[in-house]
């Protein structure tokens, strides 16, 4: 044993010392015979006990492709398809407004030298009006989707986070690692097929719950300073200076 051999190698300078200190006493020398050996010597010190290591936790691991199941899970496939279908819906609604803006503005062109500069310097405040509108209206849309989408999302990592959990406790593993995260590893680790399974029979339909865009309130415009006339009080004492 390492404790073993440690604890003699310790011990094998005070044994050879006591042993040459021994064969000095029982050597003859001229000046009489050798003292008398003590009958009761003291016994020597035991030595220290070596503290014992720690126990090693086991650690067992399981490894999940997070990404795999929220791209190919049959509830991921359908949150993305339905999004799809509402970013389409919303892109044919701003591309109309964006038709109908194009024409106001050629019409626009078409009448700068018949209208006076108040008519056309009012017009123009009108039209950058609704281009501001639309701008903030696809702001509102997109803002809506995104939202949508991150519910969708959230309930699909709740049922998968459920699942792998189900699956730790019963492989007893106390460490679950991302995929992404990971170069190599034994693939007996890899329960991601196993998730797959059990998220599609748990979730096989998801219905997206739409968020209804809401709309964006337009920056306040600064107000113009008012000129007030200066009080009468000012106005004497200016005068007076």
């Amino acid at each position: 044993m390492k404790t073993l051999l440690f604890l003699r190698t310790a011990l094998l300078p005070a044994l050879v010392s006591g042993f040459i200190g021994a064969a000095a006493a029982q050597a003859p020398s001229g000046k009489g015979p050798p003292p008398a050996a003590n009958p009761n010597p003291a016994p020597a010190p035991a030595p220290a006990p070596t503290p014992a290591l720690p126990a090693s936790q086991n650690i067992n691991v399981i490894v999940v492709d997070v990404q795999a199941l929220l791209q190919n899970s049959k509830a991921a496939k359908m949150v993305r398809s339905q999004m799809e279908q509402k970013r389409n819906e919303y892109t044919k609604q701003i591309s109309s407004a964006e038709e109908k803006l194009r024409a106001e503005r050629d019409a626009l062109q078409r009448q700068q030298a018949s209208l006076s500069p108040d008519a056309l310097n009012k017009k123009a405040r009108e039209f950058q009006q609704k281009v501001n509108d639309l701008d903030r209206d696809v702001q509102s849309k997109r803002a809506a989707l995104e939202k949508s989408n991150n519910e969708a999302l959230g309930k699909i990592q709740q049922s998968m986070l459920k699942i792998i959990a189900d699956i730790a406790r019963q492989r007893r593993a106390n460490l679950v690692l991302q995929r992404t995260d990971l170069v190599l590893f034994d693939q007996s680790f890899d329960v991601t097929d196993q998730v797959m399974q059990k998220l599609d029979e748990e979730l096989p339909v998801l219905t997206v719950n739409f968020a209804t865009p809401e709309p964006i309130p337009a920056p306040a415009e600064p107000a113009e300073p008012a000129s007030t006339p200066p009080s009468r009080a000012v106005t004497a004492k200016a005068k007076r200076k």
